[in-house]
């Protein structure tokens, strides 16, 4: 009797180990061709410029503006020094006050000093004052101006076609006229404020596809900090370059958005539970989810992908059916609150690699329906955290 007790009680362990739902994961790397949001077909991806502006800057320009400079410093030196020797005759004038004034004071305190008797010195802890002279102003008189040729790594030299080169769509070939950009804009303005430096620089972007406009905005009107400092100590003609490389850079970025595909190279983090058996179908949508995110490739137009994105679906759906078969009251079920929170987790964090947002905010807020049933772990607390941000930033 004894014996068939525990042989029972090894058979209920046994049972339980088998039950129990091991959960592996295993981070996917895999390509993600970003569209567009104004597709375009691939025998018209074409594109021209055109750029107005005020920049018609050649080397000869900044050379020119360098002596002109240099020749403007030469033409004042005379009046510098003597405005250099105003300045120190006036600060002489101060100094000998402030001299006089401590030297009165010296005399004062001497005559206070001295009148006290020793022992009333002990007593206070009073030492003799000291006469303390600050150093007399020096006559600092400006160097005589030295001509140096330019920095040209540093100097704007620019012009309207320069300009239009730097403008580019991925993928577009230059040359056609069925996206036209055209880009006017102003120079760099800059601005002194509480002693920083702020700059802004408009710019009308006009983008017509097909001759239907989709882009009309201004750029840059608003002022913005670009130094610490006064405009009269900072490089006016470097912030400038760096400036208009950033406005070209922008319109760029807006092109990219809106016309350019983009390969995009991401990471996914996907669970599986290896337990055979009961689990056989979320094993199957593990291996139909990993195995096809590989297979993806950021080309437009790339006919695998669809295959693949099929196979992808397949995995997605397996899990969706593994939701429905959650019992959160039946810890001891296979399908139990552990599985659900394994399965919205794969679904929010795949939906987010995938760009669909709007699909992994319907599967978080399920989830966060069922939270009170799941207790989750502190990493997977945190970790929800982090996903939550990822779909609402």
């Amino acid at each position: 009797m004894k014996l068939n007790f525990i042989f029972s009680i090894l058979l209920s362990f046994t049972a339980a180990i088998s039950q129990a739902q091991r959960i592996d994961s295993e981070n996917v790397p895999f390509q993600l061709l970003k569209e567009p949001s104004n597709p375009v077909e691939a025998q018209n991806r074409n594109f021209s410029v055109a750029v107005s502006s005020p920049y018609n800057i050649t080397k000869e320009d900044v050379v020119k503006d360098a002596k002109a400079n240099f020749q403007k410093q030469v033409d004042n030196y005379d009046q510098s020094v003597a405005d250099a020797k105003l300045q120190h005759e006036e600060r002489l004038k101060d100094y000998e006050a402030e001299v006089k004034k401590l030297q009165e004071k010296y005399k004062t305190e001497s005559a206070e000093y001295n009148k006290l008797k020793t022992v009333e010195k002990i007593a206070m802890n009073a030492t003799p004052p000291v006469l303390r002279i600050p150093s007399r102003p020096q006559l600092n008189i400006p160097q005589k101006p030295v001509y140096t040729e330019p920095d040209l790594r540093n100097a704007l030299i620019v012009d309207n076609k320069v300009l239009a080169s730097q403008i580019n769509i991925d993928g577009f070939s230059r040359g056609g006229n069925y996206i036209e950009v055209s880009v006017n804009m102003e120079r760099t303005n800059f601005q002194d404020n509480a002693g920083k430096s702020f700059a802004n620089q408009p710019t009308k972007l006009v983008v017509k596809q097909n001759g239907t406009v989709k882009i009309d905005k201004t750029l840059f009107s608003d002022f913005e900090e670009i130094a610490s400092s006064p405009t009269n100590e900072i490089n006016l003609a470097a912030h400038e370059k760096n400036y208009l490389q950033k406005v070209i850079n922008k319109i760029n970025e807006i092109l990219a958005d809106n016309f350019a595909y983009a390969k995009i190279n991401s990471t996914v983090k996907v669970e599986t539970v290896k337990n055979k058996g009961e689990f056989d179908d979320l094993e199957k949508a593990s291996i139909y989810v990993v195995t096809n995110l590989k297979k993806f490739q950021a080309k437009p137009d790339y006919a695998p992908n669809k295959a693949a994105l099929e196979g992808l679906d397949k995995g997605i759906n397996l899990w969706k059916d593994g939701l429905k078969k959650v019992n959160y009251d039946d810890k001891k079920a296979p399908y139990n609150a552990k599985i659900a929170a394994y399965l919205y987790m794969n679904l929010i964090r795949l939906n987010i690699a995938l760009g669909r947002k709007s699909e992994a905010e319907k599967y978080l807020n399920e989830m966060q329906e069922h939270l009170v049933d799941m207790k989750l772990s502190w990493d997977q607390n945190n970790e929800l955290k982090g996903l939550e941000q990822k779909i609402y930033n």
